[in-house]
């Protein structure tokens, strides 16, 4: 009998940053784990970085790195965005699916660093092997959607019953991302094990469009004039100014 996705091997990615806007923040840290099976011991690759611009103390709040630690300690972002994409890549070469909790913003933090300091985009990289991203966040609103209540990931952690050790820091935060996604795959086997990832991809892009278009609804119902953007795992890059 095949192992079904969920219990077979998995990766996980993760950053923390200066901000939340994924066109002018940066990367200052970030995590790629590798499990294997469940219960194996996660083999963790991190990486620190210095991003050459100021470091808000409301970012310091969340993660803890200052801008006189990643001075210190961080390396230039160039070579670490190629070391990271580079990691993702050999997930996608293997077969191995990324957990990515909240994909359109960590995946296109990574497109727009690579591109500010590579010129190149993160598509480029999965040419040749399609990478297969799992976001427990599109998989739970979409398979538990009348539950109320936030769902960060402290919060599906605490719903699914997942230990999340020093949140914040990137590899904790992937481990944890991973844990609860394999825990929303067994709760919800009878609806996920016949798919394979790749048809899970497909189909979360489809979800997270859905969840969009609820959410920029109730904005609109609510007198919020903030725009929810469609595209998963990836949003498309902004068109140069004129």
């Amino acid at each position: 009998m095949t192992t079904c996705w969920f219990e077979g091997p998995l990766a996980a990615f993760d950053t923390e940053t200066t901000g939340v806007d994924v066109e002018t923040d940066r990367i200052v840290s970030a995590a790629v784990v590798v499990q294997d099976a469940p219960g194996i011991r996660p083999r963790v690759s991190r990486w620190l970085v210095n991003p050459g611009v100021p470091v808000p103390a409301e970012a310091t709040a969340v993660h803890g790195l200052t801008e006189e630690h990643l001075r210190l300690n961080g390396r230039w972002p160039a070579p670490v965005m190629y070391e990271i994409a580079q990691a993702l890549a050999e997930q996608a070469h293997a077969g191995r699916p990324v957990v990515v909790m909240n994909a359109p913003f960590d995946l296109t933090m990574l497109d727009r660093e690579l591109r500010r300091h590579r010129a190149s985009a993160l598509g480029r990289w999965f040419e040749s092997a399609p990478l297969s991203v799992l976001d427990p966040r599109v998989l739970d609103k979409h398979l538990d959607r009348y539950r109320k209540g936030r769902r960060t990931l402290t919060d599906l952690c605490a719903h699914y019953g997942v230990a999340l050790e020093g949140a914040h820091d990137a590899a904790a935060d992937a481990v944890a991302a991973l844990e609860v996604t394999r825990a929303v795959g067994r709760r919800f086997a009878s609806r996920l094990e016949r798919l394979a990832p790749g048809e899970l991809h497909t189909l979360q892009a489809v979800w997270h469009a859905a969840q969009a278009r609820g959410l920029q609804a109730w904005f609109a119902r609510s007198g919020v004039d903030e725009a929810v953007d469609p595209a998963w795992p990836l949003r498309p890059d902004l068109p140069a100014a004129a």
